[in-house]
């Protein structure tokens, strides 16, 4: 521990944790777990990061340089959180290494699902009913308000810039207008 008193902080580490805490506190929004009916559990918020970082690094990795970077730079920074907060649940150092595993499988799964989808290789709505809800089949409906509130969040990435991101100016929408909140 003493010696990372010695080592030089990366010039970049502000902006990255400042742009984790900004997708982080998006996936977070009360109106996924309440009205959206998100389950309000680890998983639950796992798989909302999920859709927030996979959103975020969709656009970062269609920039030129040094989006791709940052993009490498937010993965880093988010399993190192996951990893955090797996040793904060209590999980042993023995298992951490094995959950982090099936957890990186679960996000990059998940995450090729959600490209695809927006692709047109299934309707998304599937992809996060599947995901998101379990496959709950009375929770169709929330999926459906998810995906378009998932769509509007790709559109409005597509329109910002590196500085915006790099700033953690996200274009992410209200959730509330999208299932039956306040806006």
């Amino acid at each position: 521990m003493i010696f990372g008193l010695f080592r030089r902080r990366d010039p970049n580490a502000d902006m990255v944790d400042r742009l984790y805490a900004a997708v982080a506190g998006h996936s977070r929004e009360p109106a996924f777990y309440h009205e959206g009916r998100a389950p309000d559990t680890v998983e639950g918020r796992f798989d909302l990061l999920v859709i927030h970082a996979f959103l975020t690094l969709r656009r970062l990795k269609a920039l030129p340089a040094p989006g791709p970077d940052l993009a490498q730079d937010l993965v880093d920074a988010i399993f190192k959180h996951l990893d955090h907060a797996l040793r904060e649940l209590g999980v042993g150092d023995v298992v951490v290494p094995k959950r982090m595993k099936t957890m990186a499988s679960a996000f990059f799964g998940r995450a090729k699902a959600y490209e695809d989808a927006l692709n047109g290789a299934e309707p998304l709505e599937d992809a996060i009913l599947r995901n998101v809800y379990a496959g709950a089949a009375d929770l169709q409906s929330e999926a459906a308000q998810m995906a378009r509130y998932v769509r509007d969040s790709a559109d409005a990435f597509d329109r910002v810039g590196f500085d915006d991101i790099a700033a953690a100016r996200l274009p992410f929408p209200a959730p509330d207008p999208y299932f039956g909140g306040r806006p």
